[in-house]
């Protein structure tokens, strides 16, 4: 049984889809390469330790606060 016979929807080439391909079934396996990682580096990968205490401090805080707020 032949593999099907798609059409980027970037580049328009066409591309046989195969079982087990890396990326997006509408993308040829050139344009489904993944972009770096270094554009979305992770917020919490980017601070420094101090900066992630002081977030994981305010965060606590805030949810001290919603869980044991008096509704008045």
């Amino acid at each position: 049984m032949p593999f099907p016979i798609k059409t980027c929807i970037l580049c328009g080439e066409e591309f046989e889809l195969k079982p087990d391909k890396p990326g997006y079934a509408n993308r040829c396996p050139e344009c489904s390469v993944p972009e770096s990682s270094s554009t979305s580096a992770d917020l919490t990968e980017v601070l420094d330790p101090k900066s992630k205490r002081e977030a994981n401090e305010a965060r606590r805080e805030a949810m001290r606060n919603m869980l044991y707020r008096k509704d008045s």
